[in-house]
């Protein structure tokens, strides 16, 4: 399950280094390179936004429709549609990482399993089942309430640090850092690395 918000007003932190069309090409082109790399797994889209539905539905997810809920209610929204579907885990992964080709190798567990991002703050992978009252806490500090939360409810924890995982696009730096690792495995991204 991928929450998108509106591709207009996406990634406006980093308006000081790209105009408002390269951003909203940024998103798109980031949540595409996501669903591509989990294209042998059911993907569907949490989104409040007639754009990204339709984008969505194109890319061949399904789209959970959760209209002015914010970030946290989307989530919880569109895990309660997936239990309903019959599903017993769903796995939550930010819309914006640009080297998620190491996705669908994650580790099975019956428990919740979490990647921070590169800081150790954010939550960029979540894996939870279905049938726990899970309280989504997205924001800054999520990955340390996110394992509170998981070990209140009694879960296995299972903390995956993966440096392309941990790596999401939200500011200037994070760019960078994108840009070099490009430069560094080349065009094709760095799903060419022998994986941990």
């Amino acid at each position: 399950m991928i929450p998108v918000k509106s591709f207009h007003d996406a990634k406006e932190r980093l308006a000081g280094v790209l105009s408002r069309a390269e951003r909203q090409q940024l998103a798109r082109s980031l949540a595409e390179g996501v669903i591509s790399a989990l294209a042998s797994r059911v993907v569907c889209v949490v989104c409040d936004d007639d754009e990204v539905a339709s984008w969505a539905r194109h890319v061949g997810a399904g789209v959970v429709w959760a209209p002015g809920k914010g970030l946290n209610p989307a989530v919880a929204t569109g895990v309660d549609h997936l239990k309903a579907q019959g599903f017993e885990t769903v796995t939550i992964v930010h819309a914006d990482l640009p080297s998620p080709e190491r996705l669908t190798a994650l580790p099975s567990t019956e428990g919740a399993l979490l990647v921070p991002d590169r800081h150790g703050d954010g939550t960029n992978v979540l894996r939870i089942p279905t049938g726990v009252s899970f309280t989504f806490a997205y924001g800054p500090g999520s990955f340390a309430r996110h394992e509170h939360e998981a070990r209140r409810l009694g879960l296995e924890v299972i903390v995956v640090d993966d440096a392309e995982l941990a790596l999401d696009i939200d500011v200037p730096d994070d760019l960078v850092l994108a840009e070099a690792r490009t430069r560094l495995w080349g065009p094709e991204g760095p799903h060419r690395s022998t994986p941990r």
